[in-house]
């Protein structure tokens, strides 16, 4: 995208670092170049604009749940090898994560399976005893 317009930082280029300025990712000297861009140009501010509302109301729909730890620990880990340059592995983050969580959840289940029989037995027991 451009708009057409002469900026000392070009328009894709600010879009393609969108999210780190609105992370606030980005380092103080090149926020203020973006600031200046965003300042120049409506298209770019307007697109910044859309992806800031699209942030908070995600961060209002889904900012109460916690991340689990592992998942965190990943998904940084990823970032620290794309920012180094380093192949980064085929399987996605999420789906590790999730297939994780569905094995946490089924070992989860068969303990609880396991500590509700004997309440169902002696459940049983007792009605049989009356």
């Amino acid at each position: 995208m451009s708009c057409g317009e002469p900026h000392e930082k070009d328009c894709s280029e600010v879009l393609d670092h969108l999210y780190e300025y609105l992370d606030r990712e980005m380092p103080a000297g090149e926020c203020a170049d973006f600031q200046v861009h965003l300042d120049e140009c409506s298209p770019c501010l307007e697109k910044y604009g859309l992806e800031q509302a699209v942030k908070k109301l995600v961060k209002r729909c889904c900012g109460h749940d916690d991340v689990p730890v592992d998942l965190r620990s990943k998904v940084m880990g990823r970032i620290e090898l794309i920012r180094a340059g380093e192949t980064v592995p085929e399987v996605s983050v999420l789906d590790q994560a999730r297939h994780e969580q569905a094995q946490r959840e089924r070992a989860a289940d068969a303990q609880g399976t396991a500590a509700a029989s004997p309440k169902a037995d002696a459940a049983g027991n007792a009605a049989h005893a009356e």
